[in-house]
C-alpha cells in the first residue's frame, strides 16, 4: 500500500493562515482513515518536517495561498507548480518555505511521486486562534475534494 501523508501547514495563532492545521484537526475528529494515510500537524515547522514529506509516497498539503481570488477559494496546485516556485505558498519572508524544502527533498531523491497542493485564499491573517466563518465553512468542502482525490489517484 501506497504511504498517503496529508500536511497541514500553518499558524495558528494568526486566524486563517492556521487553515491546514484546522484542517488536520477536521479530519482526526470527522473521518475514520485507513492505516496509510497519516495525517501531520505540521504547523510552521518548515524544513523540520522534511522526514514526513520524505516517507510519503503521496503527499496532499493544505495549507493558505496568497493568490488572486476571493476568500475561501480553494487552489490545487500539482508538484512542479510548487518547485519551480509558479505559486507564492511562502505567507512569511522568515520562513523557509515549501519550494526549499521539496527541492532539498528532490536533491536527496527522497522526494514523493505525487505532490498536490491544496492552497485556499485566507480572509483574516490577524492575530487570532479561531478561522473565519468563510473558510470554516470550507473544512467539508475541502475534505470530500481531497478524499475524492485521493480515491481518483489511488485506484488510476
Amino acid at each position: 500500500m501506497d504511504n498517503i501523508v496529508i500536511f497541514g501547514a500553518g499558524n495558528i495563532l494568526l486566524s486563517d493562515e492556521g487553515f491546514g492545521v484546522h484542517f488536520v484537526r477536521y479530519l482526526e475528529k470527522n473521518y475514520a482513515l485507513p492505516d496509510n494515510i497519516k495525517l501531520f500537524d505540521a504547523g510552521t515547522l518548515g524544513i523540520m518536517a522534511m522526514h514526513i514529506i520524505e516517507e510519503a509516497d503521496y503527499l496532499f498539503i493544505v495549507d493558505v495561498v496568497s493568490v488572486k481570488g476571493k476568500p475561501g477559494d480553494i487552489k490545487v496546485y500539482e508538484k512542479n507548480d510548487i518547485i519551480f516556485d509558479r505559486i507564492p505558498t511562502k505567507m512569511s519572508p522568515h520562513q523557509i518555505g515549501l519550494q526549499e524544502v521539496l527541492l532539498l527533498s528532490e536533491i536527496r531523491e527522497k522526494l514523493p511521486k505525487i505532490i498536490k497542493l491544496f492552497g485556499i485564499i485566507p480572509e483574516n491573517i490577524e492575530t487570532g486562534i479561531t478561522l473565519s466563518d468563510k473558510l470554516k465553512e470550507k473544512l467539508p468542502k475541502l475534505a470530500v475534494l481531497l478524499m475524492e482525490e485521493i480515491e481518483y489517484l489511488t485506484n488510476n
